[in-house]
């Protein structure tokens, strides 16, 4: 992954680590690497996370652990250019990221890509929960039918249930400040490009923290080992 660099990979993967996971824009980092003896500028730094944080987040995914069969699903908003986009995100009932999908608009269109992303990625959930956004639900309705088409199994799948409660949905609300504290300080992003690369991969930290993904070891590894397995 980090073959015939001119840093040490161990600089490479704190930067980006130390970029997602904390309060920290490119400049503070450039600043705290010339303290260590390390000259490297800004840029650079933006191009490692660009460059290296999607390997890692493919990574993450293939260790990734099962969700559970009920989730929550919404949608925040980010600023791009000035302009509001939306998060679509879900997680499971332990609190467990399920999936999310950054969109330009918030239609149906936007929706049904987000589900159909989920469903392919972890199969069929017993129930979703939403707030009193229709568009959701008809996208739910829409992947759920297709997917019972396309199912090739003998047996009668369920439709999945569909709970609509702005109360019920509280868990995913409180998840969603995790990812805003972490994109607070940036004060928007520059472009949709950036913004859907720097956003999944500040999503895998959170995943990280919440401790989602398989490893070898018996034990829980930190951030930062985390980090060096998945590079390894």
């Amino acid at each position: 992954m980090f073959k015939g660099r001119h840093f040490d990979r161990s600089i490479i993967l704190l930067c980006v680590r130390w970029y997602l996971a904390y309060g920290l824009n490119l400049r503070n980092l450039e600043e705290m690497m010339a303290e260590r003896g390390i000259s490297v500028d800004h840029a650079t730094i933006h191009r490692w996370i660009v460059r290296y944080s999607p390997e890692l987040l493919d990574q993450f995914n293939r260790r990734k652990r099962a969700v559970t069969g009920r989730w929550h699903m919404d949608e925040t908003y980010i600023k791009v250019c000035g302009r509001w986009m939306y998060l679509y995100r879900a997680v499971d009932s332990n609190g467990d990221t399920v999936e999310f999908w950054f969109s330009e608009k918030r239609n149906l269109a936007a929706a049904k890509r987000f589900f159909r992303k989920a469903l392919k990625r972890h199969g069929r959930p017993e129930r979703i929960v939403i707030d009193g956004s229709q568009t959701n639900r008809e996208a739910i309705l829409s992947c759920d039918a297709d997917s019972r088409l396309q199912d090739r199994s003998r047996r009668k799948l369920k439709p999945i249930r569909i709970r609509q409660s702005q109360y019920l949905n509280n868990r995913i609300e409180q998840d969603h400040r995790a990812i805003k504290r972490r994109v607070r300080p940036m004060l928007g992003f520059k472009s949709m490009a950036t913004a859907r690369v720097i956003l999944g991969r500040i999503e895998m930290i959170h995943m990280m923290r919440k401790q989602q993904a398989k490893y070898p070891c018996n034990r829980q590894p930190s951030l930062a080992e985390q980090f060096h397995l998945l590079a390894a």
